[in-house]
């Protein structure tokens, strides 16, 4: 394809994402295919010549699209949002015609210090402590999701409590890490990615608002180390998964101060939230932690995959995942003036994911993400109003920001009955979880185009689906 035909099939396919967005609202939310399906109507074999790009797009059209479940529909309300936004995809296809490969500072300085910038812009929209600053011992740097700052936060956590592989003893000491009951799932397979083992993992109760409770976290510490454990980790979370729960920041990180706990902070989706000052109550004690994450994917118009993952104190990350092969060796990182974020986590490879969060908050500026924020929680407490004045359904908790829990006031079988009959309209989508042991629906308003109008129209299929 030479530069004359990319530019004219990149028209096309622009056009085309620009219909897309247009008429969104036709295609059923929920993908209606069968399992299989999608595989059976692709040939069993490739082209062994080249096809025209009129007639992969023919194929886009026939097979791919009915076996795509839209996130990005105003009427996606279900497990968390992946959204996007034009700048996002404008930023994206830049970087991915660039090219860059910038896993080290020399291999495309740009990308390296672009992303520094962003990463302290960031940190001061959100208003994180100064310990995660560039400027203190801290710094940022972009992952592909809250999974993987989950595991090289564990990672460095463990090197730290083996003394950067001075302990001989290894990971073959009984390390215990500690999550809530509610913490997601990610942390599970760090723990085993990371050779501390599921065993190892201690699961603490939470309260009536599925946030930890520090008293049990103590105990469970105090009976750890009196059986001979080394506890060395605990995340606490900013918005979690199931219910949106906040846990207790402040007094997670006062215990893992006691106890030497390198203490992580996940906040995937809510983190967002902190770019408006009335939200920040919930990050309460995060100058305790030793590192934090959010996704401008979920919740910041920047579409998937970009994870910000900040720390108090970059030599750990450095001392944990830094290995120098002759190849790699360069003037520039011998001389300690650059960043070499490959150093920072576990790949090697690097993606110039820093380009399109760049283009988001060049795009809206920090008044435009809050009032976009702003108005998702709008939407989702008036969404929980509408509930709790409802004969027939029950608020389980209010809404901390833009995630609504909730059920019918009948068994869990009518409530996944209820949820699964209106999926399969394909008109709107949302999920369940369990909390207290019974089936609670969630819908979470947090899609970049979602507006009230949407959100009143979900209200009224659900509700007219028991009333009529």
């Amino acid at each position: 394809m030479t530069p004359g035909q990319f530019r004219e099939e990149g028209k096309k396919l622009i056009d085309r994402i620009a219909d897309y967005y247009e008429h969104i609202e036709e295609y059923p939310v929920l993908s209606q295919v069968k399992p299989g399906e999608i595989y059976g109507m692709l040939p069993e074999d490739p082209p062994l010549r080249g096809e025209s790009f009129d007639r992969m797009l023919e194929d886009v059209d026939r097979i791919i699209m009915p076996g795509i479940t839209h996130w990005q529909s105003p009427r996606f309300f279900a497990y968390f949002p992946a959204n996007a936004s034009f700048p996002s995809i404008l930023g994206d296809l830049l970087s991915s015609g660039l090219g860059v490969q910038g896993m080290l500072w020399a291999t495309s300085p740009a990308a390296t210090e672009v992303e520094t910038r962003v990463m302290e812009w960031l940190a001061g929209m959100l208003d994180l402590p100064a310990s995660f600053r560039i400027s203190s011992t801290g710094g940022g740097v972009i992952q592909d999701s809250a999974s993987s700052a989950a595991l090289s936060a564990l990672v460095a956590a463990r090197e730290k409590a083996t003394g950067f592989g001075s302990n001989t003893s290894g990971i073959t000491s009984r390390f215990t890490a500690y999550i809530s009951t509610q913490t997601h799932s990610s942390l599970e397979k760090a723990v085993k990615i990371a050779g501390i083992g599921r065993e190892n993992l201690r699961l603490i109760a939470t309260d009536g608002n599925f946030a930890m409770r520090p008293d049990l976290l103590r105990e469970q510490i105090a009976k750890d180390r009196s059986t001979g454990y080394t506890p060395f980790f605990v995340c606490g979370t900013i918005g979690t998964t199931s219910s949106n729960g906040m846990d207790p920041l402040r007094q997670i990180g006062e215990i893992a101060r006691e106890e030497n706990l390198w203490m992580h902070v996940d906040a995937a989706m809510a983190g967002a939230a902190l770019i408006c000052p009335e939200f920040r109550h919930f990050a309460d004690g995060l100058e305790l932690a030793d590192s934090f994450c959010f996704n401008p994917h979920k919740w910041m118009f920047t579409n998937f995959d970009c994870d910000c993952f900040w720390v108090t104190d970059r030599r750990h990350l450095v001392n944990t995942f830094s290995i120098l092969p002759e190849y790699l060796r360069n003037k520039a990182s011998e001389s300690g003036e650059v960043f070499d974020y490959r150093d920072w986590h576990i790949p090697l490879g690097r993606r110039f994911r820093a380009l399109k969060l760049w283009f988001v908050i060049r795009h809206y500026g920090v008044e435009g993400l809050r009032h976009h924020i702003r108005y998702h929680v709008e939407l989702a407490r008036d969404l929980a109003r509408k509930i709790r004045e409802s004969d027939h359904f029950e608020l389980i908790m209010e809404p901390p920001l833009n995630l609504v829990c909730f059920r019918y006031k009948g068994s869990d079988e009518e409530n996944m009955d209820l949820m699964q009959k209106i999926n399969s309209q394909g008109t709107l989508f949302f999920t369940h979880t369990k909390l207290n042991g019974q089936v609670v629906l969630r819908l979470c308003i947090a899609q970049t185009n979602t507006s009230k109008e949407h959100a009143d129209h979900a209200w009224e299929m659900i509700r007219r689906s028991v009333t009529r």
